[in-house]
């Protein structure tokens, strides 16, 4: 079963144990993947739930539907200060595999970048196949960037302050190190903010400080703005994997 291709489908795209395939799927599946008619697959919305469905035309037949355990046991929302270039996407596709829930690109004093629209729905386009690539029930939530304060305002109104952790990564200070500030009790949420080239500003850190967020190192190293969400998610995946 782990060896059949999956893709991402819309929840509405499910009808009465039929999938409506979109005309980009059907090339998919077809001329990408050289699926024949009655080959069998993996179909996800994305939210949780896989079926094993199988091929019949512009359709797919549901079969079954799958249990699929490979999420992580905590809820974890990056916040990104958006790299320059087309870094973003790397990050992204790197922290999709990794176990990311939620990420929130935002504009910091020292931001470079200001995507336009289509940038966003690459990004989405991005975190679908990445999620189907590494065989995740969920795909990541990808929200529009804002200002790092509007995000700092945004996320922890969401929160559940008893039950979160938030992190703030600083490259340079004598701050403690992630790996020994995380603590896995259970079902809880992580909030995990990297910075852009430069850092961020210190008005930045002391406005995360101000509204519960720790501020921790990744290392001695000082890590590119695209390497330190991939560094952070992989040590909290290694503290929290089940």
């Amino acid at each position: 079963m782990s060896q059949l291709q999956r893709i991402a489908i819309a929840p509405s795209q499910l009808e009465q144990q039929q999938i409506l395939l979109t005309k980009e799927q059907q090339h998919y599946l077809v001329r990408v993947l050289r699926l024949r008619e009655g080959d069998r697959f993996i179909a996800m919305d994305g939210k949780g739930k896989s079926w094993l469905a199988q091929l019949a035309g512009e359709q797919a037949q549901v079969l079954e539907l799958l249990t699929v355990e490979t999420e992580l046991p905590v809820t974890i929302t990056l916040m990104v200060a958006l790299p320059k270039g087309n870094g973003f996407d790397e990050v992204v596709r790197c922290c999709t595999e990794l176990g990311v829930t939620c990420i929130a690109p935002v504009l910091s004093d020292r931001t470079l970048l200001h995507p336009s629209s289509q940038k966003l729905e690459r990004w989405r386009r991005i975190a679908a196949e990445a999620a189907e690539q590494s065989e995740r029930s969920f795909v990541p939530t990808i929200l529009e960037p804002v200002t790092f304060s509007t995000s700092l305002s945004s996320v922890i109104g969401h929160l559940s302050l008893a039950n979160s952790q938030q992190y703030i990564c600083v490259a340079r200070g004598d701050f403690p190190h992630l790996k020994d500030c995380l603590e896995h009790k259970g079902q809880e949420t992580i909030v995990i903010a990297t910075g852009p080239e430069g850092g961020w500003t210190k008005q930045e850190i002391e406005n995360a400080i101000a509204v519960g967020f720790q501020p921790v190192s990744l290392g001695r190293r000082i890590l590119r703005a695209v390497t330190a969400p991939v560094v952070a998610l992989s040590l909290i995946t290694a503290a929290c994997e089940v």
